[in-house]
């Protein structure tokens, strides 16, 4: 992989049968929705955020994945704020989700809630937070809690898109049995499931279903949360902030860390090989997987943006991805079928 290759924009896919193209790596806004929320990555700086964002259209992604859930509504207000003076012709996809929502009296809340009325509500909000008069992709971010069928809530969104409310439809963080029933209403635009060397469920049904159904996959956490990004160690994560959500969680505690961290360290030599990052290996990883057709990404900063983007052009040999299962299979790091 030549340094000219690394350095291009981000080659672009098909997503499914949307009619869009879009960059194999995109945007993640999670963590610049903030702190003080119940899921919050700690203090950010809204202008570091409107600079990542720009720096990364400007080395070639085309699409950004937030949510309303984000900082609870904050991370769609920074996308609209970093979008508001690009040339219409520049501005990339803007794909959000719904089917979260929270008590403005209470930020660290949140339910999730299917109800029409409620979906209806979201995408009307969202439209005005984001400062557009269409949503590129709007996805159910959960299944519902509240007692909801599936069948309310992608009804919902199906009329949404009929509507011209939004371009397309998906879903997150659903199996492959909730998407036959969604596709039994109406095609199912989008998959966006976790995937990852470490968290690789999808890889064994939802994502052959996405291949036979052509429905495009977007994956999230291909980093597992800065956790294959070659940044961490065991020192950093025990300095986390109490307000950061990574200090609490079980993949970045006891042994699960441990293991975790030997699969990150199986990357790097695979990104001294070709001059890129751990964190472009990790991304790469995910991207050979059969049926994925982008990878969302979070930054927080440009330099975060050049750590990674890298990966959506970076092929690895069969010597890359031995060297990376050997170390999944030996240390029974993460869950999922372990590609060859």
């Amino acid at each position: 992989m030549t340094a000219t290759t690394l350095d291009t924009p981000p080659v672009t896919r098909p997503l499914g049968t949307t009619g869009m193209e879009i960059s194999r790596v995109g945007f993640g806004a999670w963590a610049i929705g903030g702190a003080d929320w119940a899921v919050g990555w700690g203090t950010q700086d809204d202008a570091d955020s409107v600079r990542a964002i720009r720096h990364a259209v400007a080395r070639g992604v085309n699409w950004i994945d937030t949510a309303a859930i984000y900082g609870l509504g904050h991370s769609e207000e920074v996308v609209a704020r970093a979008l508001a003076e690009m040339p219409e012709a520049e501005r990339p996809y803007v794909f959000t989700k719904c089917g979260q929502v929270w008590d403005p009296a209470d930020r660290q809340s949140k339910r999730r809630v299917g109800r029409r009325q409620s979906i209806m509500d979201e995408c009307e909000a969202s439209l005005r937070r984001l400062r557009v008069e269409r949503i590129d992709l709007l996805q159910m971010h959960w299944p519902a809690e509240d007692g909801t069928a599936l069948e309310e809530y992608w009804g919902a969104l199906l009329d949404l898109k009929a509507a011209g409310k939004v371009r397309a439809v998906g879903l997150s963080n659903h199996d492959a049995d909730q998407l036959e029933a969604a596709a039994a209403m109406g095609h199912v635009d989008t998959l966006q499931p976790p995937l990852s060397a470490l968290k690789r469920a999808a890889i064994a049904r939802e994502l052959p279903w996405c291949l036979a159904h052509d429905t495009g996959v977007i994956v999230y956490s291909p980093m597992q949360s800065g956790l294959l990004s070659g940044a961490f160690s065991a020192a950093r994560v025990a300095g986390l902030a109490a307000d950061d959500w990574r200090s609490r969680h079980d993949d970045f505690t006891g042994e699960a860390l441990t293991r975790n961290l030997a699969v990150a360290a199986a990357m790097k030599p695979v990104a001294a090989r070709h001059g890129v990052s751990p964190a472009a290996v990790a991304v790469a990883w995910v991207l050979a997987v059969p049926g994925v057709t982008g990878a969302i990404v979070g930054a927080r900063s440009p330099a975060q943006v050049d750590g990674w983007v890298a990966g959506a052009n970076l092929v690895l040999s069969d010597e890359d991805r031995a060297g990376i299962a050997a170390a999944i299979r030996e240390t029974g790091a993460g869950s999922g079928p372990v590609p060859d």
